[in-house]
């Protein structure tokens, strides 16, 4: 009798075991369906609350090489690594920098051919406004214009964020200016700031390095100096850019001979 319960009662613990681990796998996979559908739905909400598209395209942003920008009391600099994948490439025809208009000039950090396209309707709405009210942009305006853009391709049904962030540089009416653009559509105004792989470490050397009061040489020595804090290799002409925009209010992509004398300059 003692032999039968007890080989009732195993039979028992076997068939509550086997539908334990049947409801826990129904658990995890539909967990994980749920999941893997607010990954790829740009439109749906997480329950956390979040848009996880759009993390995924910081994750773009912030695997792409570092870049950096610095407002000076009489201009803005704007700095970015650009390390081509092999030396069979013409460096010439990888510009990272870019102007937007003769006063506004850009760079990024993250999938280049977002950034491309993306100028591209930058400047389209910078000539918009010229030709309605005939004067250059100011740089608040085309970087809210931009950020608009990008918001748009945050809830749009067969379409992606932007995998780039944005730093504009100019001088305005305002003086000269410095804004940051994300994926997510927000923008910031900034005295300085860093995007891309090492912006962190970045943002922390320009913490104890920046002065409001520094000029525009000083803002330039300091910005490469900051990126040659995690760049890896040897720094030279050829694998960073520079930008500056002075009180003139003409941003200017500086030659390879220039940043090689701001390089020596600093025993680099």
């Amino acid at each position: 009798m003692y032999l039968i319960q007890n080989i009732k009662w195993n039979k028992f613990l076997q068939l509550f075991f086997h539908f334990y681990i049947l409801y826990l796998g129904l658990f995890v996979f539909t967990t994980s369906k749920k999941m893997s559908f607010f990954n790829f739905s740009l439109t749906t909400f997480s329950p956390n609350g979040k848009l996880l598209q759009i993390e995924h395209a910081l994750k773009a942003v912030e695997s792409g090489a570092t870049s950096l920008g610095i407002k000076a009391s009489n201009g803005v600099v704007i700095v970015t690594e650009k390390k081509l994948p092999t030396t069979l490439i013409d460096e010439n025809s990888v510009k990272k920098i870019q102007n937007l208009n003769d006063g506004i000039g850009v760079i990024y950090s993250g999938l280049g051919p977002d950034y491309r396209v993306l100028l591209s309707k930058a400047r389209k709405k910078s000539q918009q406004y010229f030709k309605q009210y005939n004067e250059i942009i100011p740089v608040n305006i085309i970087s809210r214009k931009v950020a608009g853009i990008m918001q748009e391709f945050t809830q749009s049904g067969g379409v992606r964020p932007f995998g780039v962030s944005l730093l504009v540089a100019g001088y305005d009416h305002n003086g000269p200016q410095l804004f940051q653009v994300d994926p997510s559509g927000s923008f910031w105004a900034w005295k300085a700031t860093a995007i891309g792989k090492n912006s962190s470490n970045s943002k922390k050397f320009l913490e104890k390095r920046y002065k409001p009061d520094m000029e525009i040489e000083d803002a330039i020595n300091t910005a490469i100096l900051t990126l040659k804090e995690g760049f890896e290799g040897e720094m030279d002409e050829f694998n960073i850019e520079v930008g500056v925009i002075k009180n003139d209010k003409k941003f200017r992509i500086l030659e390879p001979e220039e940043v090689k004398d701001y390089i020596s300059e600093l025993n680099l």
